[in-house]
């Protein structure tokens, strides 16, 4: 067996094709499970009982949603543009996927001669492969607005496309200062190499600080985790920021037109979205897969750095969850407020003081 796997991902493309079919398999179930997740605790802090019918704690009312959806009748409306219409979803997916192939979700594995990468591909600049390919995510909801024929979707994509690119912005600056960062090796002071590959991120947060606290980004840049964090609820559209599905004012927003499974491309995406933030997040400011083993055998210890890796994620997702079971839906003009007013400047004076405080760590003040 495992000279037969050796053979397969020592093979190039038969790796990228193993690798790309987990992935999406992962995703696929993962969303499932998460939707699922969402139900039950958004239930349970609202009092209420949430899916429990369908399958061992409702856990196949999701599946069951999934299949209504692809089995419903595709209504088409006459006057949109056919082309553009239909490409809107697959162009939501399509990002979506591509982000996640690039966030390592488990330690190298040895299987043979063959190191093997739990990660899709190690991009030396993956950081600028998801910030290009979540700005790509804004082009279905632009398509999906104007290609509808309906001024009520075409109304919701102007507001979405606006409030991702406001956020977007903020979301890039928190980045920056984890790139300067990862370029100061801190335990010498010496100037070192920048990175944007996040394998490599992920290694430079190994061992702790003075011995108690683990070298996890955060703990150094929580302005730019904070700032991320914020932008990234507000980039996957989820409470209280979710005004593109204000269904008092704009009816569904951008995919108001589109139902049965062109309607659940959309949702996936949005769910997938929502993962890959937390994923993001995990793997820049918490450290990614990094945790204690346990001391397991060495022939199962590879499942451990993934375990770490999905709880840590989950946290964060309960958050997601937590907060649209706790905040009110804002306004549209406190929105774009927060974005251009508040979060973006924030961003700016923490991202000039940073770099001040790592020139002078690395090269002095100036007049000394």
């Amino acid at each position: 067996m495992t000279g037969f796997l050796e053979s397969i991902f020592s093979n190039p493309f038969w790796s990228a094709v193993v690798k790309t079919v987990v992935i999406f398999a992962l995703l696929m179930v993962n969303t499932l499970f998460l939707v699922w997740f969402e139900r039950r605790v958004v239930a349970f802090m609202q009092n209420r009982i949430g899916p429990n019918r369908a399958g061992p704690l409702g856990m196949l009312q999701t599946l069951a949603d999934g299949m209504k959806l692809f089995f419903k009748e595709q209504i088409t409306p006459r006057k949109v543009e056919l082309g553009m219409y239909l490409a809107a979803p697959v162009a939501a997916m399509i990002p979506a996927f591509l982000i996640f192939m690039v966030i390592p979700f488990g330690e190298p594995i040895t299987i043979g001669d063959t190191v093997v990468t739990l990660q899709g591909a190690d991009l030396n600049v993956g950081l600028l492969f998801i910030l290009a390919m979540s700005s790509l995510a804004v082009y279905s909801i632009v398509l999906a607005g104007w290609a509808s024929g309906s001024k009520y979707p075409l109304l919701g994509g102007v507001r979405a496309t606006a409030q991702m690119i406001s956020y977007e912005a903020a979301m890039g600056l928190a980045l920056v200062p984890v790139v300067l960062f990862a370029s100061i090796q801190i335990a010498d002071g010496s100037v070192g190499v920048g990175t944007m590959s996040l394998s490599r991120l992920v290694e430079l947060q190994q061992g702790s600080f003075r011995g108690f606290i683990p070298g996890w980004f955060v703990f150094w840049l929580l302005p730019s985790f904070i700032i991320f964090a914020i932008a990234a609820v507000a980039e996957t559209n989820r409470a209280p920021f979710d005004l593109v599905e204000a269904e008092a004012e704009i009816v569904g927003g951008y995919h108001t037109e589109y139902s049965g499974i062109r309607f659940a491309f959309f949702f996936l995406a949005e769910y997938i979205n929502m993962f890959n933030v937390s994923a993001i997040a995990v793997t820049v400011f918490f450290g990614g897969w990094l945790g204690p083993d346990f001391g397991l055998p060495s022939g199962i210890a590879w499942v451990m750095p993934i375990m770490w890796f999905l709880l840590k994620t989950y946290a964060l997702l309960f958050v997601f969850v937590w907060l649209r079971a706790t905040l009110p839906r804002m306004r549209y003009d406190q929105l774009m407020t927060l974005g251009w007013k508040r979060l973006i400047p924030a961003g700016l004076a923490w991202l000039i003081l940073f770099t001040l405080v790592q020139a002078y760590r690395s090269f002095g003040a100036p007049w000394s």
